[in-house]
C-alpha cells in the first residue's frame, strides 16, 4: 500500500524527536509498503532541523515543508502551525498525483491537520486515519490553564469533532479515551488503541559510549556509594521536575545523587534553582544523542518519571521515556495518578503520588533500602513487559490491522 503520514513534528534518529512516526513508517517499509512522511522543517522537539524539500531516510520518503522558527508556545508557534497546514493544503493535489495514497494519517499532535488530511484523502479516495497523541484542546486547557473560550481552544475543539465525525479510523496512544471520543461523536467501532513503543534492535547492539561529562558525573556518584537517580527527557511543565528537585532537597544529607539529562522550556529556570538552593548532588547535563540513552540508563539505580496532578491523565498516559526506562531494565519511580500505569502493571518499580516531594523522597528511600538484586528483578519485569506489548514491529502490524475494515469498505465502493 501507499501510506501518507502527515506529522508536523516527525523526526528521525539523526534529527531527534519525535520518533514514533519514523519507527512505524520504517516497519511499514520493511513490510513492503511505501510511506510518504510530510513534516515541518522546524520543530521545538528536534535536536537538529532539516532542510526544506524531499529526503529519503531508511526507505521512508520525507517531504520537509518550510516553516518559520519559533520559541515557546506563543504566536510564533501558531504561525509555524499555520504555515505548515497552509503549504501542505496547497500541495495536496501534487501529493496525491505523485503517491496516490491508500491511507492518509493525520498525526500532528494538534488536531487541525485533520482538514488537510481529509482534503488529501478525498482527492485520493483513501482511508482517513486520525492519530491521537494528546487530547486537544483539553491538554492546553488542563495543563497550561488556557481558557476553553480562547480562540485556539475553540479551533482545536472544532478540529477534534471533525476528526471524530469524518475519520474512517481513530488510533489513540492513550488507552482510556473511549468515553471522551464518544462524547465528541466518534463511533467507538472506529477506535483502536496503539500505544508508544521501542525499537528492539536498538537494544541488541552494544550501546554508544557516553559523552565524557555524563560518564564522569555518573562515575563520581558511583564512587561515593550513592543511589544514582536519573532522568532523561524533556524539561517542561508537564514533566513536574520541580517535584524531583524538592525531593532532592529533602534528601540532601542522604547518599543519593541525581543526574538529569535533557533540555526544554523549563531547563534554564530549573538549573538556576539547583544552583540557588545549593543542591550539589543534583546535576543537569545537556541532552545526549538517542544512541547514548541505553548506556546512560544502564548506569542508573533508579529512573524517575513524574507528572502533574491534572484530570486529563484520567484518559491514560503513553510516555516514550518510560518505554526506554523499562526496556533498559531500570527500576522506575513513577509519580503519577492516571487512567493507566505501566509501572504498576509490570511491577518494574514503585508508583507514588504526583506533585508530592515527600512521596518522591519516601519512594527513593524505599528503593534505596532494597538490595541490588531486588531492584534488578523489578527492572527485568519491565523489560519483559515492553518486549511483549510495546515493540514497534508489533505496534506497526496492529496499526495496519486496525485499518483493514476501513480499507475493505473503500475497496468495495
Amino acid at each position: 500500500m501507499n501510506i501518507l503520514y502527515l506529522n508536523h513534528y516527525a523526526g528521525s534518529p539523526a534529527l531527534g524527536m519525535e520518533y514514533r512516526p519514523y519507527y512505524l513508517a520504517r516497519e511499514w517499509v520493511r513490510m513492503g509498503h511505501e510511506v510518504q512522511m510530510v513534516a515541518a522543517t522546524y520543530s521545538h522537539v528536534r535536536a537538529r532541523q532539516p532542510v526544506a524539500g524531499p529526503e529519503r531516510v531508511d526507505g521512508i520518503d520525507y517531504l520537509w515543508v518550510d516553516t518559520p522558527a519559533y520559541q515557546g508556545n506563543g504566536l510564533g508557534r501558531v504561525r509555524n502551525i499555520w504555515a505548515f497546514l497552509r503549504r501542505v493544503w496547497a500541495q495536496a493535489p501534487a501529493l496525491v498525483a505523485r503517491q496516490r495514497p491508500d491511507i492518509v494519517i493525520a498525526s500532528s499532535t494538534y488536531p487541525m491537520d485533520i482538514w488537510v488530511a481529509r482534503r488529501i484523502a478525498r482527492l485520493a479516495g483513501a482511508v482517513l486515519v486520525h492519530e491521537v497523541h494528546d487530547l486537544w484542546p483539553l491538554s492546553p486547557i488542563e495543563l497550561s490553564g488556557m481558557s476553553p473560550g480562547h480562540p485556539f481552544a475553540r479551533l482545536c475543539a472544532w478540529a477534534e469533532k471533525t476528526a471524530c465525525r469524518d475519520a474512517d479510523l481513530v488510533v489513540s496512544m492513550l488507552p482510556k479515551v473511549h468515553q471522551h471520543m464518544a462524547e465528541r461523536g466518534l463511533d467507538l467501532r472506529k477506535l483502536a488503541i496503539v500505544p508508544n513503543g521501542i525499537d528492539p534492535a536498538e537494544w541488541q547492539a552494544a550501546p554508544a559510549p557516553l559523552r565524557e561529562d555524563v560518564a564522569a558525573t555518573l562515575a563520581v556518584a558511583r564512587a561515593r556509594g550513592h543511589l544514582v537517580v536519573g532522568y532523561a527527557g524533556s524539561m517542561g511543565r508537564p514533566n513536574a521536575l520541580d517535584v524531583l528537585v524538592e525531593a532532592a532537597d529533602r534528601l540532601r544529607y542522604e547518599p543519593v545523587s541525581f543526574v538529569l539529562v535533557g533540555d526544554g522550556h523549563e531547563r534554564e529556570r530549573l538549573v538556576g534553582r539547583i544552583h540557588e538552593e545549593l543542591l550539589e548532588r543534583v546535576h543537569w547535563l545537556a541532552p545526549i544523542p538517542k544512541a547514548q540513552i541505553p548506556a546512560f540508563l544502564a548506569e542508573l539505580d533508579v529512573a524517575y518519571i513524574g507528572w502533574q496532578r491534572v484530570p486529563i491523565y484520567r484518559f491514560g498516559i503513553a510516555p516514550n521515556k518510560l518505554m526506554d526506562y523499562m526496556m533498559a531494565g531500570c527500576t522506575v519511580l513513577h509519580a503519577v495518578e492516571a487512567g493507566n500505569d505501566p509501572v504498576a502493571e509490570s511491577g518494574c518499580g514503585l508508583t507514588v503520588a504526583p506533585e508530592s516531594p515527600d512521596a518522591v523522597a519516601d519512594g527513593l528511600r524505599r528503593l534505596s533500602h532494597m538490595s541490588h538484586r531486588e531492584r534488578a528483578e523489578m527492572g527485568q519485569r519491565g523489560t519483559a513487559f515492553v518486549q511483549a506489548h510495546h515493540t514497534y514491529p508489533v505496534l506497526a502490524r496492529r496499526f495496519l490491522q486496525a485499518c483493514e475494515p476501513a480499507l475493505a469498505r473503500r475497496r468495495a465502493l
